[in-house]
């Protein structure tokens, strides 16, 4: 049974994954990235990544599991930074 701990840190992951999709949504629709920072973008991928270490070595599920989706619309968002920037 998951704990109300662990519910609110899979909470935690939703909204942060989901306040990210407006932004690559929009930069996707208008095929325009020009007030995104490739600098920020790449430190906050690079902050991500340490986050998903940090999740596997204390074997937190709900925190590994959300990072690495966030992680993957973040290197999303920076690829269409590349292509449409």
């Amino acid at each position: 049974m998951i704990s109300s701990l662990e519910l609110t840190g899979y909470l935690a992951g939703i909204i942060m994954v989901v306040a990210l999709m407006p932004q690559i949504i929009k930069s996707w629709k208008t095929k325009s990235t020009k007030d995104i920072s490739i600098g920020w973008n790449s430190i906050y991928i690079f902050g991500l990544i340490l986050w998903i270490v940090y999740g596997i070595g204390i074997k937190s599920y709900p925190l590994t599991f959300t990072v690495i989706v966030e992680t993957i619309l973040a290197i999303s968002l920076l690829i269409l930074k590349f292509r449409y920037g």
